[in-house]
Formats: structure tokens, sequence, C-alpha cells
């Protein structure tokens, strides 16, 4: 007994046949125009290196992609102008108020938007996180060395990235027109009138007239929603592009050199990390904006520039520069008939200044060693002491002047006098840096000289070892290979020198003063006040001998 089937028109075989006809079809026809194919072929399977530190950068990737979406949500409802209008909302202790557009349609979102409020403080919350992101993952870059070439281009577009930021959320958070947010600009209006002969025009300009002005407001929307962002996708392709084609850093290992990189592929193992790892971030986010209210600007009341708020502090980042301008004395000069706020006019030079240090530190360091090699394995902390010490000099710096920008909060919350946190933040802005440079550098040492001893000697036992000749000892342990690489696989730079002082004919040399200068800074970051010479060979071998005087 036999059966047969046969198959309707448009179903069975030859139809799953002639779709994936249609479907190879439709796939040559995009390559052949956007070379997919090439393109997905060489990158998808890029191998990216395992270390929990690597995620700082994704936190900052994540953090503004939320930022993008929230913000275009929060478009949508925002009103970016200050003509003023009377409040008739939910919100029932401003009903009646006179405030502008700006703040009534925050309101508007915080209290009639579904999910308005929601939205809003994922959006601050998530601004926050994502400066702070940036602050932890270029340390991270800074301390380990990471910067090297080939990867200056991309510190800088990083640093780019970190500054926009800066302004972007000072911008953002002004946005709304309350009585915080308006101090803030007020305080904008004051540094930028410190600028020598051209403040005054530049305040017409960016004011539309005299303080407050009537075109704040819609300036400050344009430029946080349509040019620094544009210009922050710009600089943040452009670091994601350079990360993939110079190959990522990886921590020294077994089996990890300059000329390879050991880890996973980006596609699936990377991808499904990393698309978890988002949903994890902004989970999190989500529910910090859900638990802890941020900027509740009803609470501030309207802007009106007959008012301060009380206790006005900006957001973490920006308190730096504030707290330069609280700590400056308030000097003021008259030179060629102007009037010379330098009170104002010297923190905020500082304040660029300080930033831009950081942003040329690469180079620097560069033109110190003169090394022209290219450097993806990463340095241990510990093995740069004065790069470390800078570091954690700077970070010091950043956070004294943190604190100057809160000083009167400080002041009133731990019954202090004002005057008396103002002379401290002046006197810890040039002493603290400099102690904790020292500290931090012969902390590093200290680390060095604990790894060659573990290196040479092993790691202790506990076990009493009795001597014919009657002497104790601790019998050590020597570390297995893998845990031995990390304490001994790396470079330590040698000090520039100077040429002989004279030739091979007799006749003197003669020496630049950039080059004296290059050998001297040289010898400072790698000299034998700076670094502990690493273990060598020979010495590893007469330890484990037996002739080095441990067993």
């Amino acid at each position: 007994m036999s059966t047969s089937t046969t198959n309707a028109p448009g179903t069975g075989a030859g139809s799953e046949r002639g779709q994936d006809n249609i479907g190879v079809k439709a796939a040559d026809w995009a390559d052949g125009r956007l070379g997919i194919y090439g393109l997905a072929k060489s990158n998808l399977r890029k191998i990216f290196p395992d270390h929990w530190s690597f995620m700082l950068g994704e936190i900052c990737l994540y953090s503004f992609i939320i930022i993008i979406l929230t913000g275009v949500y929060l478009t949508l409802f925002f009103q970016p102008s200050m003509a003023e209008t009377v409040y008739h909302g939910s919100y029932t202790p401003l009903n009646g108020i006179p405030m502008s557009e700006a703040y009534k349609s925050t309101l508007d979102i915080s209290f009639d938007v579904r999910g308005g409020l929601l939205i809003r403080q994922i959006h601050h919350w998530a601004a926050l996180v994502f400066i702070a992101g940036m602050f932890v993952h270029m340390f991270r870059v800074f301390f380990t060395g990471a910067f090297r070439k080939p990867r200056e281009i991309n510190w800088l577009f990083g640093f780019l990235l970190l500054v926009l930021g800066f302004f972007d959320g000072f911008l953002g958070y002004s946005l709304p027109d309350d009585l915080l947010s308006g101090t803030g600009v007020r305080f904008m209006e004051g540094a930028v009138l410190s600028t020598p002969v051209i403040g005054t025009y530049l305040v017409m300009f960016l004011y539309g007239g005299e303080f407050p002005g009537n075109d704040i407001i819609p300036r400050f929307f344009t430029i946080h929603v349509l040019l620094i962002p544009g210009i922050m996708l710009g600089l943040l392709a452009a670091h994601l592009i350079l990360v993939f084609y110079h190959k990522h850093t990886q921590y020294a290992g077994p089996g990890r050199s300059e000329k390879n990189v050991v880890g996973m592929p980006l596609m699936p193992v990377y991808m499904a990390k990393a698309g978890g790892f988002f949903f994890l971030v902004f989970g999190v986010i989500a529910a910090i904006s859900a638990i802890a209210t941020i900027n509740p600007i009803w609470q501030m009341g309207p802007y009106r520039p007959d008012q301060v708020s009380t206790g006005a502090q900006p957001d973490w980042y920006m308190g730096f520069a504030e707290g330069l301008i609280r700590a400056m004395p308030g000097w003021e000069i008259r030179f060629a008939g102007h009037t010379l706020v330098l009170g104002v006019f010297i923190p905020l030079a500082l304040f660029g200044l300080i930033l831009v240090v950081l942003a040329l530190y690469p180079f620097v360091e560069s033109w110190v060693t003169g090394d022209k090699r290219e450097h993806h394995i990463l340095d241990r902390p510990r093995n740069a002491p004065v790069r470390t010490a800078f570091g954690a000099a700077w970070i010091t710096l950043y956070l004294v002047c943190m604190l100057g920008g809160g000083n009167d909060i400080v002041a009133t919350h731990f019954h202090l006098s004002i005057n008396d946190v103002t002379w401290f933040v002046r006197i810890a802005f040039f002493v603290l840096p400099v102690v904790v440079f020292i500290v931090v550098k012969r902390w590093c040492m200290g680390l060095q000289r604990k790894d060659k001893a573990l290196a040479l000697h092993g790691r202790e036992s506990g076990n009493m070892v009795k001597l014919p000749h009657g002497e104790f000892t601790e019998a050590h342990i020597p570390l297995e290979p893998e845990q031995l690489y990390p304490l001994v696989s790396y470079d330590q730079q040698v000090p520039l020198k100077l040429p002989p002082a004279v030739d091979e004919n007799g006749v003197k040399r003669k020496v630049s003063l950039n080059t004296k200068m290059r050998a001297r800074m040289s010898a400072y970051y790698f000299g034998e006040k700076s670094q502990i010479p690493k273990p060598t060979v020979e010495e590893y071998k007469e330890i484990a001998s037996g002739h080095g005087g441990h067993h």
C-alpha cells in the first residue's frame, strides 16, 4: 500500500526554495551596494580581551545611548521659550504663579505627561553616570598607559567627549529655567563678563541683551540637543573606529604579546555579553531614577532675577570650576581703561589649564621617553610610579576644588566657619597634590620592591626551617609561571643620557636646552629614585639554585 502527497500552489518545498532564493537575491543586492558581507566577515570575528575594567567604557557608551533615547522623548514635550505665562496645572502650590514657558512645560512633563517624571530623572541620572563613567574610564586608560602610541589621538577624542559632556550637562540642567538653574546661568554670566575686553560683547551675543535676556533658553536648547550631541556622536564614532583599527589593549599574561589579542570574538560571544550589559546598565539607572529624586524643580520655583536659591550647587562635575572661583580672592585691577576681574578670570583660566595638562600628558610622556614603539600591553600602575603619582595628584586637585565649590554646604552641615573652609581649600590647592604625589610615588616603589621579592623568593609558606648552624628561616614556595609572568614581563624604561661633553675629535658638543630638559625629566621619571630595577634572570637563577640565602 502506498501513499502520496501533493503540495498546494505556493506551499511546500518548492515554495520554501523560492523564498530562500528571494532572500539570497535580496542579500546579494544589498551586499553589492553596501559591502556588508566583506565588512562583517572582517570585523564580526574580531577578538576582544576579557577584563572587568574594560566595561567602564561600555558604561559610558550605554549611558550616552540612554541619554539620546530619553532626550528625544523629552524634546517632544518641552517648550524652549522664555515667554511669560501663568501656571494652571496639576501642581497646585504653583497655581497662579507667573513663569516662563520652559519652566511650565517642565512641570507639565513632570506631572501631566505619562512617565514624564521618570524619563526626566533617567535622563538626568544617565548624564551623571555618563560623565562619571568617562572620568573613571579615562583614568583607567591613564594609569595603565593605554594612551601610548598609537592611541594618542583616541585619548584626545575621549578628552573632548568629557569636556563636551561637562558643557552639555550644564546647558541641560539650565533649560528648565527654575531658580537653581537660573542661579547657575547668572554664575556663567559673571564668568563670561570677566573675560578681558570682549566679555560684555560675549554676554550680549549669548543672552540676546542684558541678563537674563529673552534668547538664552532657546539658544541653550539648540546647542544642547543639536550642536554638542552631533559633535559628540561624531567623536564617539571616531573613537570606536580607532578602537577597532588599533585592536584592543590587554593586560600582561601568558600567551599575550604586543602582536596578538587573547580573548573572545565579537560575534557571538562579546555581542551577547554587551547586549546583556546594556540592559543591566539601563535597569540600574532606571531603578536609581525611580527611587532617588533628582532636580525637583517644583521645590525651587521659577527663576526670578531678584532671587537667589540658597545653597545653590551645580552638578558635581562643574563643582570643580565653581570651587576655583569661590576660593580665589576677589582681586580687581584697572588696566588700559578696563576693569579686569582677576578673581573670576584667573580661576577660569586655571580650569582650562588643568584640563589641558591632562589632555596633553600622553605627548609629554612620549617626548620624555623617546619611545616610538607601539604599545598594546598595559602597564600595572605600580610599574610607572611618576605617572601614577601625577594622576593621583590631579584627582586630588579636582576633589579639593569640588570641596571649594560646596564650601557653604560644608560649613552649614558640619558647623564650621565658611572662612575656615575657604582658607583650607586655598592652602590644600597647593599642598595636598604635592603630598599625594610623594606618598603615591613611594607607595608604588614599595609595591615594586614587594613584587621583586615575590618573584625572586616566592611566597611565604608559614613553615619555619632550622638550618644546620642553628639559624631559623622561613621556607618559601616558588610562584607558578602564570603568577610569575605579570611580575617580570614588563618593559622598564632606561633614562636618557646626555651625549659626551666632547666628540671624538675633542670638540665641545653643543647640547640644546630642549635635550638637557628632556634628559633631566627622563632621569626623574625612570631614574633610580623613581623605580626599582626589576628582577633579572641571573638573580632568579641564583635564588633558585639555593645560593640566595632563602630556602
